[in-house]
């Protein structure tokens, strides 16, 4: 017997024969004679690669439902990109490329840009830069295909996938997924969670070409792939098996009710999310509302500055979507590691301590201006709350407070109408946020306490340094006692504080965050209904 150890994505066990799916082909260099016509066959392919786009969505809202098939409806829009449309012109013009060079270089460069950056969520819509740019590929070269499938259950083994590529395997006798690298935050993760499909990401070498045929299981709860697992393991994996199916007949029965304590405390349960795609899961998961958007993910995903018209586009569409539930949409976060390529900033070196969030805005005040009138604009259209990121000061929120009046100020003489009354929270994550929690809150309406940044600046812990996890304190102490400060000040000046980090969605703190009167807690939309059913037992 082989045990390899990966991510999971989705806790349930399946068992099958591996087999190994997919590769891919070298894109040669050629010189053209013609830029033009190779240009339109790039126009030509665009064309067609929209059109199989809506095709996928309609087919993957039957299998995997509205809320994941999305993701295909993102990528047409991706198709028209006026950066990588431009992109593939300048190379094949300039350089007098052949089209599938210039389309294979111009996604990788953009794929690779988006990886560079820290946040994770953001990091992982290159895999949607590749999918477009695989699809343009065989469209203009013929179809890149991965070996026929053969019968019987099976567990797709392969390097990674893309998620037209997994859509592709729903409904079909694919019980789950082994990578050898792939990500938790990928859409391919996410059409796993969707689908009910076991799948392990970065199980390394470890998983190779020789495994192709052999009985395997899934452990989806502790993450482990079985390779010709042995009777013991065999009977132990079919025992987890029953339990599990027994749990999601439980979480199911969680859609519905109350998300109420046994003692009768009521705690409001919300989603965090960054696209429609994610709206539409936490609507599919029954959440009480959205307490963090992430309005960065539009920033950081176009190669040129969001508008004020397509901001408000975008959050009319969320806040109608969610109707009288709560939209909580945190101003732009970029700055430090998540840089966007049309706004010019200087090197840092301390980029954590560094220009982001609201201190970039106070820079850049008619970014922020720009992106306050579009969400006025939409905050008609629903219960909209405004949230600012790395907040420290009080001082900080007034000079923030007069920007909004200029930005309605100049709504109202514009005769266009907006909301005039809507609530603004600061996002607790630094110590000094929770330490000024008194101050703060005679300036906010509400907190929100970021758990992933409060705990990096907290226990002065990179989060993305792997060699620091040794360091790491598991139960968290000093952040919890931050945390219970910023609660006492907040319910002293009469406003609601809850949790929109890690933290919010781990059972092992949920019941003391109930005991120092957390208000909400917002959550991945997939962890609304398990986090229910624990605060439902609490």
């Amino acid at each position: 017997m082989i045990t390899l150890q990966g991510k999971s994505v989705y806790r349930d066990i399946c068992a099958g024969r591996l087999a190994f799916y997919g590769g891919r082909r070298e894109i040669p260099r050629r010189m053209v004679e013609d830029p033009e016509e190779e240009f339109r066959r790039y126009e030509k392919a665009v064309r067609e690669a929209k059109v199989q786009l809506a095709l996928l969505y309609e087919e993957s809202v039957k299998t995997v439902g509205e809320a994941n098939a999305a993701v295909f409806q993102a990528q047409g829009l991706l198709l028209e990109d006026e950066e990588y449309r431009e992109s593939v012109r300048r190379m094949i013009a300039g350089q007098r490329v052949n089209v599938e060079y210039a389309v294979h270089v111009t996604g990788e460069n953009i794929a690779r840009m988006l990886q560079s950056v820290e946040d994770a969520y953001i990091r992982e819509r290159a895999g949607d830069i590749r999918d477009i740019t695989a699809r343009l590929l065989e469209i203009l070269g013929g179809p890149e295909r991965g070996r026929e499938l053969p019968e019987g259950p099976l567990i797709l083994m392969a390097e990674d996938l893309l998620p037209s590529q997994a859509a592709r395997l729903a409904g079909g006798n694919v019980l789950g997924i082994a990578l050898r690298r792939g990500s938790t935050h990928s859409h391919v993760a996410i059409l796993a969670r969707s689908m009910g499909m076991p799948a392990l990401m970065k199980l390394g070498e470890g998983l190779g070409g020789e495994h192709d045929g052999k009985w395997a299981v899934i452990d989806g709860y502790s993450g482990v792939l079985y390779i010709e697992p042995d009777p013991r393991t065999l009977e132990a994996m079919e025992e987890k098996k029953r339990e599990s199916d027994r749990r999601k007949v439980q979480l199911r029965e969680m859609k519905g009710k109350e998300t109420v304590t046994r003692d009768g405390k009521s705690i409001r349960l919300y989603a965090n999310v960054g696209t429609m795609e994610d709206v539409e899961a936490a609507c599919a998961n029954d959440a009480g509302g959205i307490g963090l958007l992430r309005s960065e993910v539009m920033y950081l995903g176009s190669r040129a500055r969001p508008d004020e018209e397509t901001q408000f586009r975008f959050y009319r569409q969320v806040l109608e979507r969610m109707g009288d539930r709560d939209v909580i949409i945190r101003t732009f976060d970029i700055g430090a590691d998540k840089k966007v390529p049309w706004l010019r900033q200087e090197p840092e070196e301390n980029p954590a301590l560094g220009l982001r969030g609201v201190r970039l805005g106070l820079e850049h005040p008619e970014l922020l201006k720009t992106q306050l009138r579009a969400l006025y604009r939409a905050g008609t259209c629903g219960k909209l709350r405004i949230l600012y990121p790395m907040v420290t000061s009080a001082e900080e929120l007034r000079r923030l407070r007069r920007i909004e009046e200029q930005a309605k100020e100049e709504l109202r003489r514009e005769g266009i109408a907006h909301a005039e009354k809507v609530p603004v929270g600061i996002m607790v994550e630094t110590p000094a946020a929770a330490v000024l929690g008194d101050m703060l809150a005679k300036e906010a309406d509400f907190f929100s306490v970021g758990t992933n940044d409060l705990t990096q600046y907290t226990l002065a812990l990179d989060r993305q340094n792997e060699k620091l996890e040794c360091f790491d304190d598991p139960a968290r102490q000093a952040v919890l006692r931050l945390i219970g400060m910023a609660a006492e000040s907040a319910h002293r000046a009469g406003i609601r504080i809850g949790i929109c980090g890690e933290m919010a969605a781990d059972p092992a703190f949920t019941e003391t965050f109930l005991r120092m009167g957390i208000d909400e807690l917002s959550v991945s939309p997939g962890m609304i209904l398990e986090l229910r059913r624990k605060i439902r037992e609490s």
